[in-house]
């Protein structure tokens, strides 16, 4: 358990080391007088591969520690993009950052130290067991229902606010973590010599991992599009990481008999966890590019000596003056 949660930690880490590199390799290639697309950045490349391994490395994590445990452990990325960007894109160290971070750290100390202690080996049968225990099926249920109440609303009503499409991102992550720790347990297993690819199971696990993923997915991007990274972060990772709690307790039974001090430490490290990360990201300025003002008084045939700014709230450059738009009405 211990290595896991050392992969857990060390695959969060890197985690936001890849994204602070592709960030880099964007910003440098906005510096270039010739424009190349990103996918022609070596530096980039770097920043996807480190990102492939840390994932690779959370998957495995899964596979060795608790889903409660591990989910948790993804603001160890949110901590090191804050404190590693200071030394990749040149940022300020706010208090805030400070402040975070070590509310963060202390709460991943709690973590680690209340965490359950359970086996973490998991064979085909025992999921099978599991997918047909009474507690698990009344949460099925109950999150389908609720799964169905926030997809009217988005689809029929339209209501795309921050805490519906976050809601459904986190019912699917219930999902796509337990699928998760099913699937990578039974591969370690099978590694060793106990052979678990053989069970129907495995490939169910597989295909509700691939299903849930995806529709996280396009939620999350729907409302990265919609709002800010500095909104949809804490906010994502405080119902992730409670998804994750919920799931692993009811699924896979990881604090049944777990003294009453453990649990409420482990909670309270949670809570600390969840204050960092929203402190960090709190009052966190977005980066927009600058766009520079046209020149127009060198243009043939004009007299405008001005500097016309692009309006950002249409897509053309500049606007009319009340006399030119008259005229444009007119013909």
């Amino acid at each position: 358990q211990l290595f896991g949660v050392l992969l857990a930690v060390a695959s969060n880490f890197l985690i936001s080391v890849s994204l602070n590199i592709q960030k880099c390799a964007h910003l440098q290639l906005l510096c270039q007088a010739e424009a190349k697309p990103y996918y022609r950045s070596k530096l980039w490349w770097c920043g996807i591969a480190l990102l492939g391994l840390a994932e690779v490395g959370t998957f495995t994590a899964y596979a060795l520690a608790p889903v409660a445990l591990v989910a948790p452990l993804g603001c160890v990325s949110v901590i090191g993009s804050a404190f590693i960007s200071v030394f990749f894109l040149k940022k300020t160290m706010r208090t805030a950052d400070i402040l975070g971070g070590t509310l963060t750290i202390t709460g991943i100390y709690l973590l680690v130290t209340f965490a359950p202690n359970v086996p973490q080996e998991l064979t085909a049968r025992q999921v099978q067991n599991y997918l047909v225990s009474w507690p698990f099926l009344v949460y099925s249920i109950l999150e389908i229902l609720i799964f169905c109440i926030l997809l009217y609303f988005y689809k029929r009503k339209a209501v795309k606010h921050i805490m519906v499409l976050l809601m459904m991102v986190a019912l699917l992550a219930s999902l796509t973590l337990i699928a998760v720790k099913a699937v990578s347990s039974m591969i370690a297993l099978s590694v060793k010599g106990k052979m678990q690819l053989t069970y129907s199971v495995f490939y169910i696990m597989c295909v509700l991992m691939a299903t849930s993923c995806v529709f996280q997915i396009k939620f999350l991007n729907q409302a990265m599009h919609l709002y800010e990274a500095t909104a949809v972060v804490p906010i994502n990772f405080v119902f992730f990481t409670t998804s994750a709690i919920i799931s692993g307790v009811i699924f896979y039974q990881e604090f049944q008999g777990a003294a009453l001090l453990s649990v409420f430490m482990f909670l309270f490290g949670c809570l600390l966890s969840f204050l960092g990360v929203i402190i960090i990201a709190r009052n966190k300025k977005e980066e927009h590019l600058q766009i520079p003002f046209i020149d127009c008084g060198h243009i043939p045939g004009q007299k405008l000596a001005g500097k016309i700014q692009p309006d950002s709230h249409c897509s053309c450059y500049g606007t009319l003056n009340k006399e030119d738009d008259l005229v444009k009405r007119q013909s």
